[in-house]
């Protein structure tokens, strides 16, 4: 029985551990940055893997650190949403001193591990964690332009490979941000729209205008553009080491109507179902895309 109990309470900390620093999430932006590093090295033959190892870790831990003290500070607002209210600090499994301290310990080891990579990996690691739970969950409460200002923090992580892998912050890098950064308004405002009345209940303000209408809609579709014209600025030549072939354009270009197809069908039909469909295909298009850069550089 004992065995038991302790296995069961060994998965549960694993459990809560996951939901804490959202698992999910944290992967996903551990991917962004080693796409960013695979794109930064010269060739096959400079790939470290004990560097990709500590990038990973380590940026792991910056987002799980984010995630848990965004949920220390959001303990009150996040139990009054269906979404969040069975997080490990608002179901009451978890102290906040207990989450405190792991998001504390979490940003030490992840400093620590981007540090040993280069000064500004961890600089720009810190800056992420700084702006995500000083300024961005904050502002959630007061103004829809928590929104852009989330997307900073957000938008590091493709960038922060290609410094980790250089040592440099410089057009590659910027262009990479700028890449990740306009893909964060269709994403998270398609997300705000679904969970509109979710986050009414905490006082939340996500979207642009304030309301599910043709106005955030609109906005959607512009930011994809944008977001399209951002992706083909490597084509140009003029963005350093960081190129992609015209024909790898043109499957960018294809990818990029395929997430604006889905951005214009939300402003028809203006549903939840449709802005859950555009959140989908957007995680889709920021994940492909990276794989194309990828390929692109390997392949040529």
């Amino acid at each position: 029985m004992d065995a038991t109990q302790n296995t069961l309470s060994l998965k549960s900390i694993y459990i809560d551990f996951r939901e804490i620093t959202k698992a999910r999430l944290a992967v996903s932006v551990v991917f962004s940055s080693v796409a960013g590093f695979m794109l930064g090295i010269y060739d096959i033959h400079s790939f470290s893997w004990m560097t990709l190892l500590k990038l990973a870790i380590g940026g792991y831990c910056m987002v799980g650190a984010s995630n848990a003290f965004n949920q220390v500070i959001e303990k009150d607002l996040d139990a009054l949403m269906d979404r969040t209210k069975n997080r490990p600090v608002p179901a009451g499994r978890m102290s906040r001193s207990t989450a405190l301290i792991i998001a504390s310990l979490l940003t030490i080891i992840g400093i620590v591990l981007l540090y040993t990579i280069n000064p500004k990996t961890a600089m720009f690691g810190a800056i992420s964690i700084f702006l995500y739970t000083s300024v961005y969950t904050p502002l959630k409460t007061m103004t829809s332009l928590s929104v852009f200002v989330g997307a900073f923090p957000g938008a590091i992580p493709f960038m922060l490979g290609w410094v980790a892998a250089t040592g440099e912050f410089g057009i590659e890098a910027g262009t990479l941000f700028l890449i990740q950064f306009f893909w964060q308004f269709p994403h998270f405002w398609a997300i705000g729209w679904f969970l509109y009345e979710d986050y009414e209940k905490a006082g939340f303000f996500m979207l642009p205008t304030g309301k599910k209408d043709k106005g955030t809609a609109l906005q959607i579709i512009l930011y994809t553009v944008w977001l399209i014209i951002a992706s083909l600025i490597p084509v140009l030549g003029y963005t350093g080491r960081l190129y992609i072939t015209p024909v790898t354009a043109i499957v960018v270009f294809l990818l990029g109507v395929w997430m604006l197809y889905y951005a214009v069908q939300l402003y028809k039909l203006r549903t939840a179902k449709a802005a859950r469909t555009l959140m989908l295909v957007s995680v889709s298009y920021i994940t492909l895309l990276q794989l194309v850069y990828i390929f692109d550089k390997f392949l040529r």
